[in-house]
């Protein structure tokens, strides 16, 4: 895997993925940027998101599930200090079906967060990763 990412200016950035995707990441004017796009830790919290909810929706989808929504909810706290790592990261799971076992979504979530999510897995080893989730009926 590859990225590439350009300065832009003050703080601002362009990151480049390896399949032609582009995203702006920028910092908060107190430290230079202009608040044009997302931090690059928020960036990170979101590539966990992502990653974990796109097991879950195939698991689901493997285990025939009808999910008709899902919303990832992240909560994480950081060091006070330098580098401010994740310490805590809250995965907060609203999923939305018919007839959704909680069992399987359960399993899912454990699947995705033992096994499956890279990124979930790689932050686990820095801060402690927790999940859980609530089903609403379509």
């Amino acid at each position: 895997m590859k990225a590439r990412v350009k300065w832009i200016d003050g703080v601002a950035m362009l990151g480049e993925s390896e399949s032609g995707h582009g995203i702006v990441m920028d910092g908060p004017p107190d430290a230079g940027g202009r608040n044009v796009g997302v931090r690059p830790m928020e960036l990170l919290l979101l590539g966990m998101g992502g990653c974990t909810e796109f097991d879950v929706l195939s698991i689901l989808r493997k285990a025939r599930q009808q999910v008709t929504d899902c919303v990832l909810e992240l909560t994480a706290e950081r060091a006070p200090a330098d580098p401010k790592v994740f310490t805590s990261i809250h995965a907060h799971f609203i999923l939305t079906g018919r007839n959704l076992d909680p069992r399987q979504v359960e399993r899912a979530i454990k699947l995705s967060a033992d096994k499956y999510c890279s990124a979930s897995i790689m932050l686990g080893a820095v801060a402690t990763v927790t999940h859980d989730f609530e089903i609403r009926d379509a």
